[in-house]
Protein backbone atom coordinates (compact mmCIF):
# COMPACT_ATOMS: atom_id res chain seq x y z
CA UNK A 1 0.00 0.00 0.00
CA UNK A 2 2.67 2.53 0.99
CA UNK A 3 4.82 1.70 -2.02
CA UNK A 4 1.99 2.89 -4.29
CA UNK A 5 1.14 5.87 -2.06
CA UNK A 6 4.76 7.07 -1.99
CA UNK A 7 5.67 6.39 -5.63
CA UNK A 8 6.03 10.12 -6.36
CA UNK A 9 8.58 10.49 -3.57
CA UNK A 10 12.24 9.62 -3.25
CA UNK A 11 12.08 8.41 0.38
CA UNK A 12 15.29 8.96 2.33
CA UNK A 13 15.72 7.32 5.72
CA UNK A 14 18.43 9.15 7.64
CA UNK A 15 19.06 6.45 10.23
CA UNK A 16 21.83 3.96 10.79
CA UNK A 17 19.54 1.90 13.03
CA UNK A 18 19.14 -1.61 11.62
CA UNK A 19 15.81 -1.83 13.45
CA UNK A 20 14.39 1.28 11.74
CA UNK A 21 15.72 0.11 8.38
CA UNK A 22 13.97 -3.24 8.88
CA UNK A 23 10.68 -1.50 9.72
CA UNK A 24 10.85 0.37 6.41
CA UNK A 25 11.51 -2.88 4.54
CA UNK A 26 8.64 -4.58 6.39
CA UNK A 27 6.32 -1.68 5.47
CA UNK A 28 7.26 -2.35 1.83
CA UNK A 29 8.62 1.16 1.28
CA UNK A 30 11.20 1.88 -1.43
CA UNK A 31 13.84 3.97 0.32
CA UNK A 32 17.50 4.86 0.39
CA UNK A 33 19.65 5.36 3.45
CA UNK A 34 21.64 8.57 3.81
CA UNK A 35 23.56 9.39 6.95
CA UNK A 36 25.01 12.70 8.07
CA UNK A 37 26.96 13.09 11.27
CA UNK A 38 25.50 15.55 13.72
CA UNK A 39 26.23 16.31 17.32
CA UNK A 40 23.11 15.36 19.26
CA UNK A 41 23.07 18.26 21.69
CA UNK A 42 19.84 19.84 22.88
CA UNK A 43 18.99 22.77 25.17
CA UNK A 44 19.04 21.63 28.81
CA UNK A 45 15.60 23.09 29.57
CA UNK A 46 13.87 20.68 27.17
CA UNK A 47 11.94 17.80 28.72
CA UNK A 48 10.66 14.42 27.48
CA UNK A 49 9.18 14.61 23.94
CA UNK A 50 10.56 18.16 23.51
CA UNK A 51 14.02 16.54 23.42
CA UNK A 52 13.24 13.93 20.78
CA UNK A 53 11.24 16.43 18.69
CA UNK A 54 14.22 18.80 18.80
CA UNK A 55 16.73 16.07 17.87
CA UNK A 56 14.60 14.65 15.03
CA UNK A 57 14.37 18.17 13.59
CA UNK A 58 18.07 18.83 14.19
CA UNK A 59 18.96 15.67 12.24
CA UNK A 60 16.78 16.88 9.34
CA UNK A 61 18.58 20.24 9.21
CA UNK A 62 21.79 18.49 8.12
CA UNK A 63 20.08 17.82 4.75
CA UNK A 64 20.14 21.24 3.10
CA UNK A 65 19.98 20.07 -0.50
CA UNK A 66 16.63 18.26 -0.70
CA UNK A 67 15.09 17.98 -4.14
CA UNK A 68 11.40 18.51 -4.89
CA UNK A 69 10.63 14.78 -4.93
CA UNK A 70 12.59 13.97 -1.73
CA UNK A 71 10.87 12.90 1.48
CA UNK A 72 13.38 12.85 4.33
CA UNK A 73 12.62 10.87 7.48
CA UNK A 74 14.70 11.36 10.61
CA UNK A 75 14.04 10.02 14.09
CA UNK A 76 15.28 10.02 17.66
CA UNK A 77 14.51 7.85 20.69
CA UNK A 78 15.23 8.41 24.38
CA UNK A 79 14.38 6.70 27.61
CA UNK A 80 12.80 9.24 29.96
CA UNK A 81 13.38 8.24 33.57
CA UNK A 82 12.99 10.30 36.75
CA UNK A 83 12.94 13.58 34.80
CA UNK A 84 16.13 12.72 32.90
CA UNK A 85 16.87 11.52 29.38
CA UNK A 86 18.87 8.33 29.07
CA UNK A 87 20.58 8.05 25.73
CA UNK A 88 22.91 5.32 24.49
CA UNK A 89 25.44 4.07 27.06
CA UNK A 90 29.08 4.79 26.33
CA UNK A 91 30.33 1.51 27.80
CA UNK A 92 29.40 -1.54 29.88
CA UNK A 93 29.69 0.36 33.16
CA UNK A 94 27.21 3.02 32.03
CA UNK A 95 24.85 0.36 30.61
CA UNK A 96 24.94 -1.44 33.97
CA UNK A 97 24.19 1.80 35.85
CA UNK A 98 21.22 2.52 33.55
CA UNK A 99 19.73 -0.97 33.82
CA UNK A 100 20.25 -1.08 37.58
CA UNK A 101 18.37 2.23 37.87
CA UNK A 102 15.52 0.99 35.62
CA UNK A 103 15.22 -2.26 37.61
CA UNK A 104 11.85 -2.66 39.39
CA UNK A 105 10.64 0.71 38.08
CA UNK A 106 8.67 2.31 35.25
CA UNK A 107 10.10 4.57 32.57
CA UNK A 108 8.94 6.06 29.29
CA UNK A 109 10.36 5.44 25.85
CA UNK A 110 9.83 8.43 23.59
CA UNK A 111 10.42 8.44 19.85
CA UNK A 112 9.97 11.40 17.52
CA UNK A 113 9.88 11.22 13.74
CA UNK A 114 10.37 14.12 11.34
CA UNK A 115 8.90 13.95 7.82
CA UNK A 116 10.39 16.70 5.67
CA UNK A 117 10.15 17.75 2.05
CA UNK A 118 10.99 21.02 0.31
CA UNK A 119 7.48 22.32 1.12
CA UNK A 120 6.60 20.90 4.55
CA UNK A 121 7.92 19.43 7.75
CA UNK A 122 5.85 17.50 10.26
CA UNK A 123 7.09 16.03 13.52
CA UNK A 124 5.20 13.29 15.33
CA UNK A 125 6.05 11.47 18.53
CA UNK A 126 4.89 8.56 20.62
CA UNK A 127 5.34 7.61 24.28
CA UNK A 128 5.29 4.09 25.70
CA UNK A 129 5.52 3.29 29.41
CA UNK A 130 7.70 0.27 30.23
CA UNK A 131 7.84 -1.56 33.57
CA UNK A 132 10.86 -3.68 34.51
CA UNK A 133 10.82 -6.40 37.14
CA UNK A 134 13.64 -6.38 39.64
CA UNK A 135 16.77 -7.37 37.72
CA UNK A 136 19.65 -9.12 39.46
CA UNK A 137 23.21 -7.91 38.92
CA UNK A 138 23.93 -11.30 37.34
CA UNK A 139 21.09 -10.85 34.81
CA UNK A 140 22.26 -7.34 33.94
CA UNK A 141 25.90 -8.43 33.47
CA UNK A 142 24.85 -11.44 31.38
CA UNK A 143 22.75 -9.23 29.11
CA UNK A 144 25.44 -6.57 28.64
CA UNK A 145 28.20 -9.15 28.02
CA UNK A 146 26.16 -11.16 25.51
CA UNK A 147 24.16 -8.42 23.70
CA UNK A 148 26.38 -5.29 23.94
CA UNK A 149 23.43 -2.84 23.97
CA UNK A 150 25.53 0.27 23.36
CA UNK A 151 23.48 1.44 20.36
CA UNK A 152 20.21 1.51 22.31
CA UNK A 153 18.69 4.28 24.39
CA UNK A 154 18.54 3.26 28.04
CA UNK A 155 21.00 0.44 27.42
CA UNK A 156 18.50 -2.20 26.39
CA UNK A 157 16.49 -3.62 23.53
CA UNK A 158 12.96 -4.79 24.35
CA UNK A 159 13.24 -7.35 21.53
CA UNK A 160 16.31 -8.95 23.14
CA UNK A 161 16.86 -11.31 26.08
CA UNK A 162 16.47 -8.60 28.73
CA UNK A 163 13.06 -7.72 27.32
CA UNK A 164 12.00 -11.37 27.38
CA UNK A 165 12.92 -11.92 31.03
CA UNK A 166 12.76 -8.43 32.50
CA UNK A 167 9.78 -6.48 31.21
CA UNK A 168 6.60 -6.99 33.22
CA UNK A 169 4.32 -4.65 31.29
CA UNK A 170 4.17 -2.06 28.55
CA UNK A 171 1.52 0.58 28.02
CA UNK A 172 1.54 1.76 24.41
CA UNK A 173 3.33 0.68 21.26
CA UNK A 174 5.88 -2.12 21.45
CA UNK A 175 7.37 -0.96 18.13
CA UNK A 176 7.92 2.52 19.56
CA UNK A 177 10.16 0.94 22.20
CA UNK A 178 12.07 -0.89 19.46
CA UNK A 179 12.68 2.54 17.90
CA UNK A 180 9.86 3.63 15.60
CA UNK A 181 6.15 4.32 16.21
CA UNK A 182 5.26 2.44 13.05
CA UNK A 183 1.49 2.85 13.46
CA UNK A 184 1.77 6.66 13.65
CA UNK A 185 4.30 6.85 10.82
CA UNK A 186 2.03 4.73 8.58
CA UNK A 187 -0.92 7.00 9.33
CA UNK A 188 1.08 10.12 8.44
CA UNK A 189 2.52 8.63 5.26
CA UNK A 190 -0.97 7.59 4.10
CA UNK A 191 -2.10 11.24 4.30
CA UNK A 192 0.61 12.54 1.93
Amino acid sequence: MLKQKLKAYNVILASGSPRRQQFFKDLDIDFSIQLKEIEEIYPKELKAAEITDFLAELKSKAFRDLKEEDLLITSDTIVWFEEKALGKPKDAKEAFTMLKALSNKKHQVITSVSLKSTVFQKIINDITTVSFKELTDEEIHYYIDKYKPFDKAGGYGIQEWIGFIGIDKIEGSYFNVVGLPVHKLYKELMTL
